[in-house]
């Protein structure tokens, strides 16, 4: 399989200096918030996000190279889910990502907090700093959105009543809306045409959900060393992702097993063994795929380049993570 990073190779070079940009946006006036950012920073990740925005950036200008708030986007959308990963982890109680501790198991919840809201608000900052009201307004939505998914989240927990839709609704607000409107902005930033924006939208759209759907599947399917937590987590904390909701169809027994929370000693066990057994992760793969291949149908306003095609391969890629 690919590794990740080599479908970044038209913007290594970009996604070098963003990494030693984060650090500087940051800054130093707050010693410990400053340390939590490094920490974050540092702790690699694959920067999908951040190159798309460079990749789209790149393929939209292929006459010309990319301005300085092209860059500056890309950070600010890395900056964004980070802020978002610090917060996700105080709520998930997690204490290692990527194999790395969390910011929350490092400095403690109430500096973890405070760094989220430092990353968001500096994210606005630096947001507004680019001078482009329809860009601001994008990204601002995105973090609106992921506040509304986590909301969403919490309230669906152990529901084996919510709808596929909702699900959808629910990884659009977490996952696709950063990438869907991170790469609307980084057309209108080109200046390319409307029609075009919107299909890049459609792009980061389709795309985002397709990532999501298929980490969830990974949840089920993985290892715990790959994953950095243990498998089946997401099952356990009541979050019902595609499989689940799938395989609830297929196996009514599950849903009593959902409905009293794994109370009982083997409840996880049983109900791991129950979605293993149903069609729930192969019909999870099938809408990935579907997602990621109307993601491809959107690029084909782009003219060819590497950089068109990188965006190709990420999208492929995203489904080979499960195989």
């Amino acid at each position: 399989m690919t590794p990740a990073t080599s479908l970044f190779t038209p913007v290594e070079a970009d996604l070098r200096l963003l990494a030693d940009n984060l650090k500087q946006l940051v800054g130093n006036r707050h010693p410990i918030l400053f340390a939590a950012a490094e920490h974050l920073f540092g702790a690699g990740g694959k920067r999908i996000r951040p190159a798309i925005v460079l990749l789209i950036s790149r393929a939209t200008m292929l006459e010309q190279d990319i301005t300085p708030r092209h860059r500056r986007l890309a950070e600010i959308t890395e900056m964004i889910h980070t802020a978002s990963l610090v917060h996700d982890d105080v709520v998930d109680e997690s204490d290692v990502r990527r194999g790395v501790p969390t910011v929350h198991s490092l400095f403690g919840n109430r500096i973890a907090i405070l760094a989220g809201d430092f990353l968001f608000a500096q994210s606005s900052w630096y947001l507004a700093n680019l001078d482009n009201l329809e860009v601001v307004k994008l990204l601002s939505e995105v973090i609106m959105d992921l506040a509304t998914g986590e909301i969403q989240q919490g309230l669906n927990r152990f529901d084996g009543g919510i709808s596929i839709e909702t699900y959808l609704q629910k990884s659009y607000y977490k996952t696709a809306s950063l990438i869907a409107n991170s790469s609307k902005a980084a057309g209108l930033l080109s200046e390319v045409s409307r029609e075009t924006v919107e299909h890049l939208y459609s792009y980061g759209r389709h795309f985002g959900i397709a990532f999501q759907i298929v980490d969830d599947i990974l949840d089920f399917t993985s290892t715990t060393d790959t994953l950095g937590k243990p498998v089946g987590s997401d099952l356990k904390s009541g979050n019902l992702t595609a499989p689940v909701l799938f395989a609830l169809a297929e196996k009514p027994s599950l849903e009593v097993l959902i409905d009293r929370e794994f109370a009982q000693d083997g409840d996880l066990e049983q109900a791991l063994a129950l979605i293993q057994d149903s069609q729930g992760i192969h019909q999870a793969r099938e809408l990935a795929a579907h997602h990621a291949k109307l993601a491809i149908e959107h690029l084909a306003v782009l003219p060819p380049s590497e950089c068109h095609q990188a965006l190709i391969n990420i999208a492929e890629y995203t489904l080979s993570r499960l195989y």
